[in-house]
């Protein structure tokens, strides 16, 4: 699972999060920091407004919830999630001795292409500073 530093680096990055069903996300909250919510159609669902989206929490799934506003919740992108958002950039995922290795190649401006290949001891980090690298690109 990406760490909460790395989806906040994405985020600051500027990764815009639309939930879909299955999403997990943290809250900002600090007596949340250590639970991580599903996006579920039963029990947590994005609503659009007027003012903005919403995260409605039903039921009973966490007491003192009835709303959070998306942008007081953190997107914990799934691994195949970060690699979807790599799209054509993505060349492969290695395992190492003690780290996972992804592989992108962008072109350049003049048309060569350059390989880059970003390290960490977990997969669904090794992605994300990969998309934030790309996204550090597009500004």
């Amino acid at each position: 699972m990406i760490s909460t530093d790395m989806a906040l680096a994405l985020r600051d990055a500027g990764l815009v999060w639309h939930p879909h069903s299955g999403d997990r996300f943290q809250l900002d909250e600090p007596e949340f920091d250590a639970d991580v919510f599903t996006v579920s159609e039963m029990t947590i669902e994005p609503r659009e407004y007027p003012t903005g989206r919403i995260l409605a929490f039903n039921g009973t799934t966490e007491w003192a919830l009835d709303s959070v506003a998306l942008e007081d919740a953190l997107w914990l992108p799934h691994e195949h999630q970060l690699r979807e958002l790599l799209r054509g950039a993505f060349r492969s995922l290695r395992r190492l001795t003690d780290t996972h290795e992804v592989e992108i190649a962008l072109r350049q401006p003049g048309g060569e292409e350059a390989v880059l290949v970003f390290q960490h001891p977990e997969p669904a980090d090794a992605y994300a500073l990969a998309v934030r690298e790309l996204l550090r690109r597009i500004e």
